[in-house]
């Protein structure tokens, strides 16, 4: 197969009235923008267009809007955001599934500090050990150095008393400051990998773009292109949910799809095509 290069939004924009955007490898690496980003979003949204932020992050979605705005991404260039921490402690605040009707109310929480203020504002006892919890609410590591053998003696105790896990970001890994490290996803992949049940949140399930949907307030489908630099979550959820999607290769496939420092087109192929999606193109980076 052969993949279409896009070489800036300005080519797609007539096409689309609506943009889903990645925030974490197509907005920005966690410390910073990318070089073009904000230009980018500026510019559509002067042609127009309804921007909605659609992030992963174990965290709530006004969360997301202060932690981008210190990082140098400013509110006016997008309309709202969403995020699979948002969605997760929804549904842990209504308590209006089965599966979260179920669950009590003493929580285990895998998390880092950056992730406490996800307890605010639910009705839930925190305790330190699997022997005390009813559930565990899984929002990452502690630390961005952590590794799988630091979470499996938990992760056994866990599932010797078969807790139900609450996975607040579907992610495997981040690229952090140029460097991968482990996103909730990957503990709750190895939970599931010992038997354990888990509640995904987040890209690339259907429900998250549902969401977004709501807040685009966009008819037509049709118009609307999804951003995102994972084939796993954001090109296989834009699919799911029935949306175009335009593939970054300056994320977190990025050593993958890259040779001597330029972008291979044949690698990005070979991707795609053993994936199974099929965006409409590839860009190297999200600019105009």
């Amino acid at each position: 197969m052969t993949v279409r290069l896009i070489d800036g939004m300005r080519a797609l924009a007539p096409r689309y009235d609506g943009f889903i955007l990645d925030l974490w490898g197509v907005v920005h690496d966690g410390v910073a923008p990318f070089p073009g980003v904000l230009d980018c979003m500026g510019r559509l949204i002067e042609e127009g267009k309804r921007v909605v932020l659609l992030s992963n992050a174990p965290r709530r979605a006004d969360d997301v809007v202060n932690r981008i705005a210190k990082i140098g991404v400013p509110r006016g260039l997008y309309h709202a955001v969403m995020s699979s921490g948002e969605e997760a402690w929804q549904h842990l605040h209504r308590r209006d599934e089965p599966f979260y009707a179920a669950l009590g109310r003493r929580c285990l929480h895998i998390c880092s500090e950056r992730d406490l203020d996800m307890r605010e504002g639910l009705d839930l006892d925190f305790v330190g050990t699997p022997a005390a919890a009813d559930f565990i609410l899984n929002t990452g590591p502690a630390e961005w150095e952590d590794t799988h053998e630091d979470y499996a003696p938990l992760l056994l105790a866990a599932r010797e008393r078969d807790l139900p896990m609450v996975c607040a970001n579907p992610d495997l890994v981040v690229i952090h400051g140029g460097k991968p490290a482990l996103c909730a996803g990957a503990i709750a992949e190895q939970y599931e990998a010992m038997g354990g049940r888990v509640r995904w949140h987040g890209k690339p399930h259907k429900s998250v773009y549902d969401s977004c949907f709501a807040l685009l307030g966009i008819a037509d489908h049709g118009r609307i292109l999804a951003i995102g630099d994972s084939l796993r979550t954001d090109i296989a959820g834009a699919a799911a949910a029935g949306v175009d999607s335009l593939l970054v290769a300056g994320g977190i496939h990025a050593a993958e799809f890259t040779a001597g420092w330029k972008l291979d087109l044949d690698r990005v192929a070979a991707a795609i095509n053993k994936s199974g999606a099929k965006p409409i193109g590839v860009a190297a980076s999200f600019v105009w």
